[in-house]
């Protein structure tokens, strides 16, 4: 038997299942689409039809399933189950079959993908974002069914232990001492910063990039999507806050007499320090989830790691509603992606995010998010950034409430920063200090 022929490891599965109906444990992630031909393909319906019914899988029990419906002869008679039983001497080598039937699946899926993708792209839509949607579905429905891969404890202790040996995988901000001593950056997290406007969310996500970048500088490269701002825009306020230069003089190139000869020496001496820095910065409007992975893996192919990506911030990211999908599942569906490719890839994910109008008035919670779909449910961490109209101002200064709602593996937590918007800079409060 030429096991490169699907036919024959088709053959195989079915007959070793028979043979031994215990063995279709080894083999449930198995689709009856993997299978080419169709009598096998129904044969292997009746099949998992038996088993999550917890009946027996034998000749007799999947004849009479056929029989039910008169179709003993779509299956090829009983004889053919009696042949598919004899040809296979042993069930030991069953999952070696499913894995040549289940990759023969995966090729003729694609196949099918390049004809329908083809048919797509003269389909009529009304915009671009409809035709990719359209095509993220098509790819979607391609992809394998994911199947539980459930391990012991015993066969998990070696991984387990190699764990322990190596201290938990965070970046330092470098810039906020409380934060970093209470937590850190986590690899992995997906960390949404959400504020009403007005708050500075902007400017503690770019000091947070220049933290990163400054304090890890082997954790690679720190990528930022401005979508508001241009590029200059973005070292404007970035300059600004490490030269501690007047922002709106800085914008204003220093008004009529421009910048004095303190003020160049500031800027240059700046720019010198954030241009060793690895941050990158692009600021194209409505940025895609796809294109933000794809940039992602460049990046990761080219230095071997990535330190962190900020997105500025999520409700204008450019993000096509599938068919019947409303507004909230579609953010949804992007916060989930970007959970997904910060723990695949091994970095922070910093999204920024909108409040709803009705936190103007009350301390912000989880249900305010703006459009909130699945964020607070995806995050890690969700930070609100929030002024409380009705606290004191400290000597002109506008005290910014940092909240910390949600924090998996860190917990809830609160601090207070001055917020220098003539720097763009948050400054800490110390916890000690607050109430003085």
């Amino acid at each position: 038997m030429n096991l490169n022929d699907s036919f024959y490891a088709e053959q195989s599965v079915l007959g070793a299942v028979i043979r031994d109906s215990k063995c279709i444990d080894e083999i449930i992630f198995l689709e009856s689409r993997d299978f080419l031909d169709e009598r096998n393909e129904l044969i292997w319906k009746v099949m998992k039809y038996l088993y999550e019914r917890e009946l027996p899988i034998d000749i007799i029990t999947i004849t009479a399933e056929y029989q039910k419906f008169k179709r003993v002869e779509d299956m090829g008679g009983v004889s053919y189950l009696s042949n598919l039983a004899s040809a296979v001497p042993t069930s030991a080598n069953v999952r070696y079959y499913a894995n040549i039937v289940r990759s023969k699946g995966h090729r003729k899926r694609i196949k099918d993908l390049a004809k329908k993708l083809d048919e797509a792209a003269d389909g009529d839509y009304e915009s671009d974002d409809e035709l990719f949607a359209a095509v993220d579905e098509l790819v979607d429905e391609t992809r394998p069914q994911k199947v539980s891969n459930m391990r012991s404890f015993a066969e998990t202790r070696t991984s387990y232990y190699d764990h322990l040996k190596h201290k938990a995988a965070k970046l330092f901000t470098g810039l906020f001492k409380q934060f970093d001593e209470w937590a850190m950056l986590w690899i992995g997290w997906l960390y949404i910063i959400a504020g009403r406007p007005g708050v500075g969310k902007t400017a503690k996500a770019l000091q947070l990039a220049y933290g990163i970048a400054k304090f890890n500088p082997n954790a690679g490269p720190v990528l930022i999507y401005s979508q508001e701002m241009d590029e200059n825009e973005v070292k404007d306020r970035m300059v600004a806050m490490v030269a501690e230069v007047n922002y709106p003089r800085l914008i204003n190139k220093g008004g009529e007499g421009g910048f004095t000869e303190n003020e160049w020496a500031k800027i240059n001496a700046a720019y010198d320090e954030i241009e060793k820095l690895n941050i990158y910065v692009q600021d194209s409007a409505g940025v895609t989830i796809d294109e933000i992975r794809a940039t992602a893996r460049a990046f990761k192919k080219k230095y071997g790691k990535i330190a962190a990506i900020i997105v500025d911030y999520l409700q204008i990211m450019e993000i096509p509603q599938r068919k019947n999908e409303n507004r909230a599942q579609a953010i949804g569906r992007v916060t989930r992606t970007a959970k997904q490719i910060a723990r695949n890839m091994k970095f922070v994910f910093i999204l920024l995010s909108q409040l709803d109008r009705s936190a103007d008035d009350e301390e912000p919670k989880l249900r305010h998010l703006k459009e909130s779909g699945s964020i607070e449910q995806d995050a890690d961490v969700v930070e609100f950034l929030w002024f409380n109209p009705k606290s004191q101002m400290q000597k002109g200064l506008k005290i910014i409430d940092s909240i910390f709602a949600k924090g998996r593996n860190v917990g809830l937590n609160r601090f207070k920063y001055i917020f220098r918007w003539w720097h763009q800079k948050y400054v800490e409060v110390p916890k000690e200090k607050e109430d003085k």
